[in-house]
């Protein structure tokens, strides 16, 4: 009997079979998808067709964008500027391919013993592996449950060969003139950025009235005015009601304000979320709460209802972020090991990798105002910046918001250059309970866009230097 047997190689698997076997605990690590030689493809959704390869296409297409459009304010004249996508998107898999590769040799560094074949556990310490007609029962003292999600498909939007998902989005093997994108979050975004970057008419449509409704507002309205002067026409409100492909375009239905609307395009994404890969992994007769989303029902520490059996990532509740995935496999890890780890899932920062970035950590404004939490913000704009300034990237602004009454840290917003890396700054300081006056009183090294953070910081109590502060 192995010691951890993990379902699935993702952020989250891999990350908790490699903690195990540091640990010192004998770990199996099982995946399902596979090569055309027969050999298992490690990394899950983030590292072959999700988070990597994105940002590897959103580098590339910024640095074609930035060429075309901005080179010449920097005194650098590009002639003949030809886009060469064939070798974009080999550069994108070679860097996929560097990166699975790497976790083959992480564990066999770790001596993670890692197996080929769609996994089901099948009691408290019984795994059921297939691959192909082979089946084979493995038993594990525990059982790690990391199988990740999937691209959610819509009734009126059946994928085909013009209608696609994220996967499908990152393999184009030319540029469309024109593109559809079905959803407004953070996949439909990006993938919507690349493209329009490269020369496509991208139209996005959404559901929701609101413009990311999961971030500040303040932030959202910045974003939405910049994402539509960057070329994306973002149709907000607007229902799709039906999608068919031609041999050579995707004509579209959808309900706006105005009602019916049509238009047709040549790739179609739909980016409306993502589903738990949970069906069929767990038999019946354990009794393991599945909601109807497809999520497993796990504690806070994400143990199931069965002692042994537990289960991280996109699989149970929270974000569906890589980052969220690999902390909670960590701990879980360390808490079959017998240590007392556990999560602060209030600090699980949020990012959008377009550019300019969009990142957030903690509260923001309009959830503080309904839970009644009186506080005080400050913010402070890019375009006071003079790293940001210098670098032409001065687009956006960082936000600070702290408890009015004791100065602590609610909360840290940005949009704009490094948005991601400012954040995480706030992040280490909200794990640390630090106050505004904390930051305020950091030293930041000048010039950099994070001193946007310090200035903000200062603006929470009226002491920023280098914008106006509020006067009583």
């Amino acid at each position: 009997m192995t010691d951890v047997i993990v379902i699935g190689s993702g952020p989250a698997g891999y990350v908790a079979a490699i903690r195990c076997a540091q640990l010192g605990l004998e770990t199996i690590c099982i995946e399902k998808e596979s090569s055309s030689d027969g050999k298992e493809v490690l990394g899950g959704t983030c590292l072959n067709v999700g988070c990597i390869p994105s940002k590897a296409l959103l580098d590339s297409s910024h640095k074609f964008y930035a060429a075309k459009n901005h080179y010449q304010e920097h005194g650098i004249s590009v002639t003949n500027l030809k886009l060469d996508l064939p070798k974009m998107m080999e550069r994108k898999e070679g860097i996929v391919n560097k990166l699975t590769s790497g976790i083959q040799g992480l564990f066999k560094l770790n001596k993670v013993k890692s197996i080929q074949g769609t996994a089901k556990v099948v009691s408290a310490n019984l795994v059921e592996v297939t691959n192909g007609d082979n089946k084979e029962i493995i038993e594990g003292k525990n059982i790690i449950i990391a199988s990740g999600s999937r691209p959610i498909e819509i009734p009126s939007a059946k994928w085909d060969q013009n209608i696609v998902d994220s996967t499908g989005a990152l393999e184009f093997d030319s540029v469309p003139k024109k593109l559809g994108v079905i959803g407004a979050g953070v996949i439909g975004l990006e993938l919507g950025s690349v493209w329009a970057r490269l020369g496509s008419e991208v139209t996005v449509i959404e559901a929701m009235e609101d413009f990311l409704f999961m971030a500040d507002k303040q932030i959202a309205r910045d974003v939405l005015k910049e994402f539509s002067n960057q070329g994306l026409n973002i149709k907000l409100g607007c229902n799709l009601t039906d999608a068919k492909s031609t041999a050579k375009k995707v004509n579209v239905t959808y309900q706006s304000s105005e009602g019916e609307q049509k238009d047709s395009f040549d790739k179609l994404i739909v980016a409306v979320g993502r589903r738990p890969n949970s069906e069929d992994i767990i038999g019946s007769e354990l009794g393991i709460e599945i909601d109807e989303k497809g999520f497993i029902k796990v504690d806070d520490f994400c143990q199931t209802s069965v002692e042994t059996i537990w289960a991280v990532g996109d699989v149970v509740r929270g974000p569906m972020l890589a980052h969220k995935g690999s902390e909670e496999g960590i701990m879980v890890a360390e808490r079959i090991a017998g240590k007392k780890a556990q999560m602060e899932y209030e600090l699980v920062p949020s990012v959008i990798y377009t550019h300019p970035e969009v990142a957030w950590v903690g509260k923001n404004e309009q959830e503080l105002k309904e839970e009644g939490i009186d506080y005080k913000s400050g913010s402070f704009p890019f375009a006071a910046s003079g790293r940001a300034l210098a670098a032409d990237d001065a687009v956006g602004f960082v936000k600070v918001l702290a408890d009015k009454a004791n100065d602590t840290i609610l909360g840290v917003h940005a949009f704009g250059p490094a948005a991601a890396e400012i954040v995480q700054q706030g992040v280490i300081a909200m794990e640390f309970g630090s106050s505004a006056e904390d930051l305020g009183m950091t030293i930041f090294s000048h010039p950099t866009v994070s001193e946007a953070l310090h200035e903000a910081a200062m603006s929470v109590n009226n002491q920023a230097i280098h914008i106006g502060n509020k006067r009583k």
